[in-house]
Parts: C-alpha cells; structure tokens; sequence
C-alpha cells in the first residue's frame, strides 16, 4: 500500500469560529484552524433510535444500562456537513491538532471529535488559558494526549442528566403539568428559591423603637460647634441593651435576653426626658482600620459582580465573556481558580505601580487561595489576556457596549488583587445622659456612634467589590455603624467630655423578612454549597425562568406557585436528590471521576441501581406508590381557604362541608399573576374571594337553539357560552344505521361533538351584569356588514387586541368594543378606501426600547406580535418568555434572548418525505 505523501499541513480544530480566526492570527505557515461548531455528537431522544434498539436495553435512555452505562451517540444532524468537512480537510493533513478548551467540556469535544473523524496522522491535544502570541507558543511546547479522565467525569455527568431527567420528570408531568423538567442541579435551585419564598411566608414582622441623636462638643467661645455635630444612635437604656432588628426570629419574637424592647410611647417620653438633660463622652475606643482587595475573578464571582455592578444575568455576563476569550482579551472564563501566573501578576503589580505609584504595590506578590467547595480544574483565574495588560483606554476603540463594561470590570479588578490593604482607623465613642423629667425621669440613656477614616486607599483607588442585599439594609442597621457610618469622620472626643444634643428624635422600626435571592446571590448560594459547576450557573437560571418555575421581578427571583408544587413532590417522594449535601456529594464524586479515582460506569450503576443498602434511582422510582396530586398541588392559605394548581394556573378554592350535595360547584377565585406567593396572605386570599364573583351564571336560554347560555371566568377573563346537552339514548338510537359489506348492522356511532358558541365580554361588561340579549349579541359575531364593489364580504369581529374590520385577508382597526355593533357598511367602506398602515393599522410605538445590541448593532425593540410581545434587533425576532414579564425585562436579558436565538440558527422547515422512503439509521458510536 502505498504511503501518503507529506503536505506540510497542519489541522486545528477548535470549538467556534471566532476563536479559530484569533488563533489563526499567531500560527505560521502550513497551520489550517478550524471549528467544529461545539459538539458534532450526542445522545438522541429514545423516540430517534433505530428500531432494533427501541426494545433493546439502550431504549428507554439511549444508553445502555445493561452493559456499563455506555452511551449511544449519534452525530447532530446539523453537524453531520461539518464532519464531513472536517474530514476532507484531514486528508490533506500531516498531523491533527485539537485545540479545544482545557475544561471537561473541551476535553470530550476534543475525544468526539477523534472517535468520528478517526484520524491516521499523528494527534496532538493542546490547552490555553488565553488566546494570545505567547500563550500558544507555550502551549505547542507542552503537547499532550487526550485526558480520559476528563473525558469520562463529563460522559458520566451527561449520562447522570439523562437517568435524572428522564426518570422523574414524568413524574412531574403526571402530578403536578405537563411539559415541567427535573434536573439535578436545576431542581436544587429552583429548591432554594421556593424555600426562601416560604420564609418570607412565615415572616412576621416585629415593631422596635430607638433614638438618634444629633450631637456636637460643647461649644466654647470660639468654636463652630455645627462644624462638629455627629449622630449616635440609643444603645441602652440603665444598663439594659435596646433591642434592634437583629433580635428577633423569622416569627416576630424577641429572642435577646435581657433586652429592652421599646415601643413608641417609651421612646418618645425617652426623648423628652432626654431633651434638657446634660450628655458626656463615656468612652472612646480607637482601632486601626485594615481592608484587603477581594481575590482576582472565578466564573462565579465574576457572574455575581457583573449582577450587582453592570446588572447582567448570568447568561448574559458568560456570553460577553465568551467574546472577550475569543478575541483575545482576557483568560478562559469558565475557571474555579484565583490564582494568576507569574507572567499576569508581574504585569497586574507593574501596571498598579505605573498608574497609582510604587507605594500602591505590597513589596511581596499577594497570593489567592480558592474558598470554593470542590474547587476545580487548574484554570488561572479570569483576567486581562498576555504578558502586558491593555488598560481600558487602550481596548476603548476595539470594545462597545457591554464587552467594554465587562472587559474594564476584569481589569479593575485584577489589577486591584495585587494592590496594598486600604488603610485607615475607626472610632466607637459611648456617651450618654440621664432623663431629667417626665414619665422617663432617672433612666440612663448610652448611646453610641462609630466612624471611619480612609488614612491610605491602597487598592480603592482602582476598585471596591460591590455586596448583596441583607436584611439589615431595609431595616435601622446596627448602633454601632449608625453614627456617622463607615467613612465618616468623628470630631476628635475625649472621655469625659460633655456634649450638647442638639436634637433628639424617636424612630420607629419593623423588621424585614430575609431579602428574595438575585442572580448573583443564588450563583454564591450555589457554589458555596458545592452544587453544580459554576460554568453550568447561567443555564441553570435560564432553565428554570424558561420552565416558569422563577421569575424576576427587578433584581429579585420569585418562584411561582407551579414550583411550589414541583419542590413539594420531590421533597416527600425525591427527597435524596433535592438534598443540598447529596447533590454535593455527586459532584465530588464527579471530582474523583476526573481525578482518575473511580470509574464513572461503576458509579452510574450504584447511582441507577443502588449499592451496599441503598436504594437507586429506578428502585425508588418504580417503588413510588400512589401519589395523591390533589395534595400535593394545594397550600393552605388560611382557614378554609386553599390555593390550588391547576391546569390553566393557581387559583383560590373554598373546600366543600362535608355532607355536600353532588354536583356542588366549591368557590373559587383566580389568582393574579403577578402576586408574589408572599403577598397571598391571608387577608388577601380572603379579598380576592370576597370580590371573585360567581364562577358561572346561567343568563337564560336561547330561543333558537333552546341551549342554555352562561357566563363564566376563565383564566383569561369572563366569558359567555352555550351548553349543548349530550345525546339522549333515544338520540342515538333514531340515528340512521349503517351496515357492513356482510350485511350485519354497524354499532350506532356517537355524533360528532358540536363546538359551543364562545365569547369574551367586552371589557364594559361584568358576569354581574352581562344580560342574555347581549351574550347572543356577542356570540352572534362576527357580524357581517355587507360586501365592497367587487363582491369581497367585509365583517366586523372582536379579537385580542381589540375589535377590528376584516375583508379577505385585509384587516382595519375600528374604535372602540361598542362599534362592532353599530359601524355600518359605508363607515367600513370609507376606512377601507384610506391607505393601508402596518399591521391594517397605524404602526404602534415600540413597547420598550434598549439601545443597540451588542452583536449586530441595531437598536433592540419590544414590539407587540400576534402571538405577544417580542425583541426584535431588526434582523433576529424572539418571544418574550412567559416567565418575564413585560415590565420587568430588562436590557440584559433582551441581549441575552437575541443571543440565544441567533446561536440555535434559523429554524430548519421539515422535509416532506415521499411515500415509502425508508428512514436512515442514526450513525451509532
């Protein structure tokens, strides 16, 4: 056989294109860089496998859980042209080069892309942290082989999703809705979100009063004493703490012993008493003040920094950073570390000392250790890219919009990790007075005021790390931040010094419920917690948005009643795997896998089947029994009230007495969408029952049909219908008969069902009111007008949004609901004779507008569709997700939407198939 002659070149696969062209740039001659688009394979859906298989013990997973747990892959169909690109351009090569990320995700790429393409060259895997000149040249200097490892902890992850998944969620589907998933970590998550929901629920609030002070020295001759004048905040009242916010529990009680709990009366008559009484300094306390710079970016504390300063959602902080990695600008993103090389920390100390001066810069290298549980993979920490950082003035003509924010947030911040402690001290001063008339006459009152001064910056001059909301920030803060607060100055106090109270005022206070987690607040609750990777944060919160388990309201998530019912069941039926601890445990184990330590096959098989006493999934599964989906979609609210998850969405149900008579119809009463589940109170629950109405009323019978018309709610608001009775047996026996060739008579056929007259009541009428005249009006339309000069039929209907004239395929808004019955035929006529606009109407203004994307750099619109609200950039058009509402989208997460659907591509029109065309058997591992 004949050897294949040399051709000098050189093949790189990496994952995407914008990565493969920046690569490009630093490789020499002979070099080809190509993408493979992501992944070129996967495990299809069990309905796309060959039919020899369905049956097999690959069926129910596409994976073979009879034989090691090994996957049946097949190529996307998508990617089946770029294989087959691929695979003509290895033929001209000498050797292959796989250049994907070092992560676990790069790693099984890098392994699929040598399991299809089946290379007879020499194979080479090589990793960088960052696409830069240098960064590649080190990279070629350490070649190395595929890790299968790496490769075997992502494979068993992938098929852990899948046992998971596909096991519980049709667990979901028949209890609580259709179309509802399971994830491992998305169903922790989701758990997270729900539990905070409830103790917010159960929160009472607890009233507490105090007093602040405004004070000043004495004043002498001489002195300004205004220039001095400082607050303290009441502390104690003889001897006794006052009790503040933090001395309560979640049900309102004072759990602090000893504490003095002050209510509105005591604090005013305290301020009275206090008003003419003489004040002196007690104590003064003096500390030195030391802040050091947060630790360079991880995947996750960048995700959490870029929430509360630039306020993007996780998705869209890991897209932007994805452009930055790709185009050379900073490190790899996806990374546990907060260590940087030598070569970044020497650049990071350089840059410090060139922009902030010498004495800005520690004389050692400041070194990070990851606080991280089951920190991972020996990533740097993310940061500007090369030996030489470009400052953001320098990138500022290259970078726009959201990639410059997040590129000059990564540089702050990494410079700043290498940057002197900021300096400075704090003062505490104790002062007090004792009541000298009224009801609080002889009551010692301290109070106390705090201070700091910032002597030296150090890494503040470059940047300070942003932090969450805690329950303190709604509520009065500590005594001891209440003076002057941090980075205000105290005048210079000495013990025993008297003071004048220049004002004394008695605040009221109530305790606040613990703070709805944000993004950026659920992405640290995770990692904390060991729950997931960080890298997989931002699907996982679009994942459960997308499934209507969480919405944002602001900043804020709030889950939905639909998850409450889903963490419900898995709590009482699978609670193993929405245990925080449990979850943790899988993904050390995964650590492990990767670590070469275990088998992941081994590992899938205690997981699925159970192992030295314990229960597996599928035993767990097919052990379930019955589950009562009544109980588990309903959460009392108050008594004799409950909400209900039903069909069309939560609504309130008063339970029937028992002894009821058949047929009884409980009251009920929706639920507005947009109440939080920790403003249903019980108040509220009784409100909205009190104002819900009748669910149906019977208007009367219709003197053509003699159907009987009612007026109903519905989820989407009251409506009138007519009742059409089910044949009688003598109906259906007065039917004609049909018969078989045979002669023998065919069993009488139920008549098809007639579909009953519906509509909505126009937005002036109420079940209350609505007469039968006007429901045979309303379910008389469309109304036809007559017909143009050319014989068209021109009707007038009512529709979603709003009543309007139709002629063929021609439609033209009309005024108001109350036209439909009395515009005429030459009123359409004249109406049609004007031009016609966009839409048959003129073109509304845009329901919201965000400025240009970043990515195609057209101005990004919400514009009402016929299926609802959508962003459009002009070019790529996507739907508002049902979970977000319309005034709480934000330019963030319009970005990120556009993204999304610009990376899945235009939608794919099917093939029609001709007869008898038999269908390819999907390409096999």
């Amino acid at each position: 056989m004949a050897t294949k002659a040399k051709t000098g070149k050189k093949l790189v696969i990496v994952e995407s294109p914008a990565k493969s062209k920046t690569i490009a740039q630093y490789l020499g001659e002979g070099f080809e860089v190509d993408a493979s688009m992501g992944h070129i394979r996967d495990l299809p859906q069990p309905s796309d496998l060959p039919a020899e298989l369905k049956k097999s013990s690959v069926g129910k997973f596409a994976v073979d859980i009879e034989h090691g747990f090994e996957p049946y892959y097949v190529v996307s169909p998508e990617k089946k042209k770029k294989v087959a690109e691929l695979k003509a351009k290895l033929k001209d090569a000498d050797e292959l080069f796989l250049a994907t990320d070092g992560d676990r995700e790069g790693e099984a790429i890098a392994w699929h892309l040598l399991e299809v393409l089946k290379p007879k060259v020499p194979v080479h895997r090589l990793t960088f942290p960052e696409i830069t000149k240098e960064a590649i040249q080190r990279a070629m200097a350490e070649l190395r082989d595929v890790d299968e490892s790496l490769v075997d902890a992502q494979e068993t992850r992938r098929v852990l999703d899948r046992l998971y998944g596909y096991e519980i969620s049709p667990v979901l589907w028949r209890k609580v809705a259709g179309g509802l998933s399971a994830g491992r970590v998305q169903s922790v998550a989701t758990r997270l979100v729900v539990e905070r929901e409830r103790e917010r629920m159960a929160f009472r609030a607890a009233d507490y009063w105090d007093l602040l002070a405004t004070l000043a020295p004495r004043a002498g001759a001489d002195d300004d004493g205004a220039a001095q004048r400082f607050q303290a905040r009441l502390t104690s009242v003889d001897g006794k703490k006052v009790a503040s916010g933090r001395d309560f529990d979640d049900r309102g009680r004072l759990t602090a012993k000893n504490a003095v709990l002050l209510d509105e009366t005591a604090a005013r008559a305290l301020a009275a008493g206090l008003a003419d009484a003489p004040f002196s300094v007690r104590s003064v306390e003096e500390k030195p003040y030391t802040r050091r710079p947060a630790a360079p970016f991880t995947t996750s504390t960048l995700q959490q920094e870029a929430a509360r300063k630039l306020r993007f959602s996780a998705r869209v902080t890991m897209q932007v950073a994805q452009r930055l990695y790709e185009n050379g600008y900073i490190t790899y993103m996806r990374t546990d570390s907060t260590a940087l090389s030598d070569q970044a920390v020497s650049a990071a100390r350089r840059q410090a000392s060139e922009l902030y001066g010498p004495n800005f810069v520690p004389s050692r290298p400041r070194v990070y250790a990851s606080k991280a549980k089951n920190a991972q993979e020996a990533h740097e920490a993310i940061r500007p890219a090369g030996d030489s950082f470009r400052t953001p003035a320098q990138v500022a003509n290259q970078l726009r919009g959201d990639e410059f924010r997040l590129y000059e947030l990564i540089w702050k911040r990494t410079v700043a990790s290498q940057m002197e402690d900021a300096k400075g001290s704090t003062a505490t001063v104790r002062l007090g007075g004792v009541a000298a008339s009224g009801e609080a006459a002889g009551q010692d009152a301290e109070f106390s005021a705090s201070g700091t001064v910032i002597t030296f910056r150090g890494f503040l001059a470059a940047y300070e790390e942003g932090r969450d909301e805690v329950r303190e920030d709604s509520e009065n803060g500590s005594a001891g931040s209440a003076g002057s607060g941090d980075g205000g100055r105290l005048p210079a106090l000495t013990a025993g010094q008297p003071l004048d109270a220049l004002e004394l005022t008695a605040n009221g206070h109530q305790t606040s419920p613990p703070p709805r987690y944000t993004e950026a607040s659920l992405v640290k609750t995770l990692e904390e917690r060991g729950i997931g990777r960080p890298s997989t944060y931002a699907a996982t919160i679009s994942t459960i948005m997308d499934r209507g388990y969480v919405r944002s309201r602001g900043n804020a998530l709030v889950p939905s009643w639909i998850a409450f019912s889903v963490v419900r069941l898995l709590e009482d039926y699978f609670h193993d795997y929405v245990d925080y601890d449990f979850t943790a445990e899988m993904e050390e184990d995964l650590d492990r896998i990767a670590a070469g330590e275990q088998a992941g096959s081994d590992w899938l098989s205690e997981f699925y089947f159970g192992g030295e006493g314990k229960p597996g999934l599928t035993t767990i599964v097919s052990g379930l029994g019955e589950i009562d989906a009544r109980e588990v979609n309903s959460v009392e609210i108050a008594p004799g009230i409950v909400l209900r998850v039903g069909k069309y969405g939560p609504y309130l149900e008063k339970p029937l007495p028992e002894g009821a008579p058949e047929g009884t119809v409980p009251e009920r009463a929706n639920v507005p969408e947009d109440l939080a589940p920790d403003e249903l109170t019980a108040d509220k629950a009784r409100e909205l029952m009190e104002n819900s109405g009748p669910e149906e009323r019977v208007l009367g019978d219709d003197p053509l049909t003699g159907h009987t018309v009612v007026a109903k709610n519905g989820r989407y608001g009251a409506y009138v219908t007519e009742i059409i009775a089910e044949p009688t047996p003598e109906q259906l026996a007065a039917q004609p008969v049909e018969y078989y060739k045979n002669g023998k008579p065919k069993p009488p056929k139920k008549p098809a069902k007639v579909k009953p007259r519906t509509a909505s009541l126009f937005k002036s009428m109420s079940i209350d009111t609505v007469t039968l005249d006007d429901a045979l009006k309303l379910m008389s339309l469309p109304r036809v007008l007559g017909k143009d000069e050319e014989g068209n039929v021109i009707t007038v209907q009512n529709g979603r949004f709003g009543p309007y004239l139709k002629k063929g395929t021609d439609s033209r808004s009309i005024g108001s609901e109350e036209e439909i019955f009395t515009i005429t035929l030459e009123e359409a006529l004249k109406i049609y004779a004007q031009p016609k606009t966009r839409g048959g109407r003129t073109a509304a203004p845009p329901l919201a507008e965000f400025g240009d994307d970043p990515e195609s750099g057209k101005p990004i619109v919400v514009k009402e569709g016929r299926f609802g609200p959508y962003i459009t950039d002009g070019v790529t058009n996507i739907t508002v997700p049902r979970a977000t509402p319309l005034e709480e989208l934000t330019r963030e997460r319009a970005v990120e939407l556009l993204a999304e659907k610009r990376a899945k591509g235009p939608v794919k029109k099917p093939v029609r198939r001709a007869a008898g065309a038999t269908r390819a058997k999907a390409a096999a591992k």
